[in-house]
């Protein structure tokens, strides 16, 4: 069986990317956070993410427990894959894992830093941050029954390069993770305000935009500053860099696009 190695630091959505990995390198199992997957089913094991405390959350994902290795291990063999992705926060979790599992040694490893942009990374953490949110890589239907006290959502269906839909993940705040407390839209709109009237040639902001989901984008809408003469170049693209500096400041977060609008000038 070839094993391969996913990590990468809490937050940075690992979870979600698993599945389009596992897809384009055909890998039918996955370990993630104590739980056995294949295509998509839960086979074995359970959650950390259901634990009381991080400490156990830790224990139980790295199989601390005899009984809990022993079940994944025989539901490993017993499904007989060619193939399994070890997701984890190092090179040495996942080896860590290899070894209480007694499945071999780790032929391949990944590093998420590697496979996701900046942009896409720094968004994971900020959800995981404010919000708490964590992903399991299975549909909401292959969680145990009885955690659906807690808060668990639905996620995203995730889809291959040719629109195929490859699985699904679940949404859940473990009694572990504490946020910091979600950010309103507003205050992310009222911070861009104030950076273009910072601006000389900024008039007046009449509109500003705000998405966050699935990509920071924004869009605002302006009266310039007259007189302009006709041959002047415009410093939009300044402006722009001036927003996106700002908010990755403020927020650390890295807007996708950042569309000027320009109403009038006054």
């Amino acid at each position: 069986m070839k094993i391969y190695s996913l990590s990468g630091p809490s937050g940075t959505g690992k979870s979600t990317f698993a599945l389009s990995f596992a897809h384009d390198h055909d890998i039918a199992g996955i370990i993630d956070d104590g739980l056995f997957i294949v295509n998509g089913k839960k086979i074995a094991g359970m959650s950390a993410k259901f634990e009381k405390s991080a400490y156990k959350a830790v224990k139980r994902a790295i199989f601390s427990d005899e009984d809990h290795a022993k079940e994944v291990q025989n539901a490993i063999k017993a499904q007989q894959i060619d193939k399994l992705l070890i997701i984890g926060t190092s090179d040495r979790m996942t080896d860590k894992i290899a070894q209480r599992l007694a499945i071999g040694e780790i032929q391949y490893y990944y590093h998420i830093e590697d496979l996701k942009s900046s942009s896409e990374l720094k968004l994971a953490k900020f959800i995981r941050k404010t919000e708490g949110k964590h992903i399991m890589p299975i549909p909401v239907i292959e969680v145990e029954q009885n955690f659906f006290k807690r808060f668990i959502q639905r996620g995203m269906e995730i889809f291959s390069t040719k629109k195929e839909k490859i699985g699904e993940t679940t949404i859940v705040q473990p009694d572990f993770h504490q946020a910091t407390g979600h950010i309103d839209k507003q205050y992310f709109s009222q911070m861009i305000q104030k950076t273009c009237e910072k601006e000389k040639m900024v008039g007046k902001v009449t509109k500003v935009q705000f998405v966050l989901l699935p990509a920071p984008k924004v869009s605002v809408s302006l009266i310039l500053q007259g007189p302009i003469q006709l041959d002047q170049q415009l410093p939009i693209r300044e402006l722009q860099e001036n927003i996106r500096n700002a908010f990755d400041q403020e927020f650390e977060l890295e807007l996708q696009s950042i569309d000027i609008n320009l109403v009038s000038i006054q």
